[in-house]
């Protein structure tokens, strides 16, 4: 029988079933590996050796003293207890504190005329110096010059503090370590020796030893130095396999055809394209050209233009006798394209012939004009959402599976069993982090061979994150604005302190609606019942998360209803004010979008549902009520959907926050600066890394532990090279069997699948 390995050993094996089961479904640490491989986040210092009349309040201190009494007291009708113990060291005395089980090992080792060293953290109870639950170690030498030696040893130490949880402290978890760490001499190594010695790294048993147990400040240098590296290097050589793996799918290529749908469109465009429209075209053309599947990420400022580059790569495919599906977050988001897209086609679809009359089961209400559609093969462009009614949906489905629809754009709804293409091309995805790996490859499964892929992000991204989250993706970068857009000034408005300045903020709005503009008005809820009910339960699950720093935090956020009827009847009484929330009836959405951008409302009070794709170039301001209660690219991406136009743009960010509150530095550097791209670093530091190598984008089991993506983009980008090159010559890793292990360990069974999905 096969000898299981040290590091698979379960950790009931080890611990015992009660600590196993709570480490196991608190902390999804299972075998000795997960927990040698959950390293502390930080060392404390237990502090140099301190005369009990010079303890300072608030720091870790270590002392020596002897005992001069201790007593065991009972409180809560005798339920509790609590063992105080009274230190002297001849120049004063301190008092240390245990409570419940704690209580029993320093009853029975601390008792009076004991010497011993004790480190904590000092506080005052009832205006006396107390240590409470204090480290200690016994000193049963006589000499004077070994305990002096053994104090100082004990003094220097650096006490691991472990990622906990409520039901375990970091010394429990601590003294499981211990347990398990004979265990880390059989860690497989997943770096090639010549990476490993090139690179000056220590082993991999070493380097667990020192993480969990350093002697020094350098000890836990070095550890955290190779564990970075290996947390790097594994995720990049998994993502070079999922790029080489690609290369050798096969995929049908689109290439140019003259006299096509895409030269009479390039033809009637009223406007000239950008140097980097033109460049990042160029890249997504040579891709398209290739007989493998492209995998490239669009990423570009809000405005820059990125709709009309994938308009353009799905003219190609249309072009070339296949189909494009352009993927939305959102039904509001997808009408917004659709929208977009067909006025954009508007005198193409005029001088191929393409327009016909909409049917009024399709949604069009008198007045609302043509459709694209006609008799030319591949030209319709159709919506699809789970929304719409059973007539249009049929006859969409129809024109997928026929080939007559040349493009369609979507929600979820485009990956259900039952939609089929007659020869899907090319698939664009708007918004990548709101969708999961699983979803994308869901609808590039539909192609008769591997569609091309084209992933859309208004969100600027990192170096280091487009090199792990999207590292399976070329990537393409649209930093240019279009000839024509105007600035957008930035405030935030104080409401709290400076409630005048709210009053000026409606001023402002009624000025801009005065002068023929439109406004947006967002709130971070809806504010109805269905609302409400989410609200209170989602308290109790974020209670841990609620930064209490905000006094804003102390009341419920500000809710689309509340305010529209506020502002009606109020600073904006006669206005055109209308509302906009998810949970509007589709066609409710539809009817109120299709009337602002058509300039009949004049204030539209709305949820994030506007964040992106929306295009309205006369809506000149937004005011964001709570603003603190956004993310930094979420305001950026709001505040992108005004000065779309000739005119001005004017953002105001209202918030409760105190001034002094990171919630306030948030808005005060969104208000500062328009790069995206600096704004994008700002939000990722403000993030944990969970959430950037979240499962659902890529599929890690697991945050990473050590590697930064903020900090540490030399490494990623060395790991990266060193990936690229070992993949290249060994694509399986047959040479390389510890490698394999690792990306095993390190990937669930989910991403395996993605990483060799085609």
């Amino acid at each position: 029988m096969e000898r299981v390995s040290a590091f698979d050993e379960p950790l009931k094996k080890l611990l015992g079933g009660p600590t196993a089961k709570v480490m196991a479904d608190h902390l999804d640490l299972h075998t000795v590996g997960d927990l040698l491989h959950h390293y502390p986040r930080r060392y404390e210092e237990r502090g140099r050796l301190t005369a009990l009349t010079d303890l300072p309040l608030d720091e870790h201190v270590t002392v020596v003293a002897q005992v001069a009494d201790a007593r065991v007291m009972t409180f809560n009708g005798g339920r509790g207890r609590r063992l105080e113990v009274t230190l002297t060291d001849g120049s004063g005395r301190l008092q240390l504190v245990f409570f419940g089980h704690g209580v029993h090992k320093p009853h029975k080792e601390l008792l009076p005329g004991r010497r011993a060293m004790f480190a904590g953290k000092v506080s005052v109870f009832n205006r006396k110096l107390q240590l409470a639950h204090p480290t200690y170690q016994l000193l049963d030498v006589r000499d004077e010059d070994e305990a002096t030696e053994a104090a100082d040893a004990f003094a220097g130490q650096l006490l691991p503090i472990y990622p906990a949880c409520k039901q375990l402290d970091s010394w429990r978890i601590a003294k499981a370590v211990d347990t398990v760490l004979p265990g880390a001499g059989e860690a497989v190594d997943p770096l090639p020796a010549s990476l490993r010695d090139g690179r000056g790294f220590v082993s991999l048993p070493e380097a667990l030893l020192k993480i969990h147990r350093p002697h020094t400040k350098a000890d836990v240098a070095a550890a955290r130095e190779r564990l970075k590296w290996d947390e790097a290097f594994v995720l990049q050589v998994a993502l070079a396999r999922r790029r080489h793996s690609d290369t050798e799918l096969p995929a049908t290529a689109r290439r140019p055809v003259p006299g096509g749908l895409l030269d009479a469109f390039d033809a009637g465009l009223p406007f000239t394209l950008t140097d980097g429209q033109r460049t990042v075209t160029d890249e997504i053309f040579r891709d398209l050209a290739t007989e493998h599947p492209m995998h490239r990420l669009l990423q570009g400022e809000v405005g820059s233009g990125k709709t009309l580059v994938a308009l353009r790569a799905m003219l190609r495919v249309v072009d070339a006798g296949g189909q494009a599906a352009l993927l939305a977050p959102t039904e509001v988001l997808a009408q917004q394209h659709h929208r977009s897209i067909t006025e954009m086609m508007g005198e193409l679809a005029e001088n191929w012939g393409l327009w016909r009359e909409a049917p009024l089961d399709e949604g069009r209400r008198p007045g609302d004009g043509r459709a694209l559609g006609g008799s030319h093969r591949g030209t319709k462009v159709v919506l699809l959402t789970g929304s719409m009614g059973t007539a249009a949906r049929r006859q969409a489905l129809l024109d997928l599976v026929t080939g007559e629809a040349g493009i369609v754009i979507g929600t979820h709804a485009l990956i259900e069993d039952k939609v089929k293409f007659h020869d899907l091309g090319l698939v664009v995805v708007d918004e990548q982090h709101r969708f999961g790996v699983e979803q994308r490859d869901a609808l590039r499964s539909k192609g008769k061979q591997q569609p091309h892929l084209l992933v859309m992000t208004a969100t600027p991204i990192p170096r280091t994150v487009a090199m792990t989250v999207f590292g399976d993706l070329e990537t393409s970068v649209l930093d240019q604005l279009p000839a024509g857009r105007s600035p957008i000034a930035s405030h935030v408005v104080p409401a709290k302190d400076k409630p005048h300045f709210l009053d000026r903020a409606w001023e402002r709005v009624r000025e801009e609606a005065e002068g023929g503009h439109q406004a947006y008005v967002v709130c971070p809820r809806i504010g109805d019942d269905t609302d409400e009910a989410a609200e209170r339960k989602g308290k109790k699950r974020d209670d841990a998360a609620a930064d209490a720093a905000d006094d804003a935090e102390k009341r419920p956020p500000l809710a689309v209803l509340d305010i529209a009827a506020q502002l009606a009847r109020g600073p904006l009484a006669g206005l055109r004010v209308e509302v906009l929330h998810g949970r509007m009836p589709p066609d409710e959405k539809d009817d109120v979008m299709r009337r602002f951008a058509a300039g009949r409302v004049d204030v539209l009070v709305a949820t994030t549902v506007i964040e992106v794709g929306v295009n309205v170039p006369n809506a000149t301001a937004m005011v964001i009520m709570d603003a603190d209660r956004f993310g930094v690219s979420q305001l950026h991406q709001l505040r992108g959907r005004v000065g779309r136009g000739s005119a001005p743009g004017l953002c105001l960010l209202v918030s409760e926050a105190h001034e002094a509150s990171p919630a306030r530095a948030r808005l005060s550097a969104v208000a500062a600066t328009l790069d995206g791209f600096e704004l994008s670093r700002i939000d990722l530091e403000q993030r944990r890394e969970g959430d950037v190598l979240g499962q659902a984008q890529s599929g890690v089991r697991s945050s990473l532990r050590v590697l930064s993506v903020i900090d540490d983009e030399e490494v990623i980008a060395a790991a990266r090279e060193e990936a690229v090159r070992i993949v290249a010559d060994d694509p399986a890793l047959e040479r390389l069997p510890e490698l394999r292990t690792a990306l095993d360990a390190l990937l669930d069974k989910d991403r395996e699948e993605y990483l060799d999905k085609g």
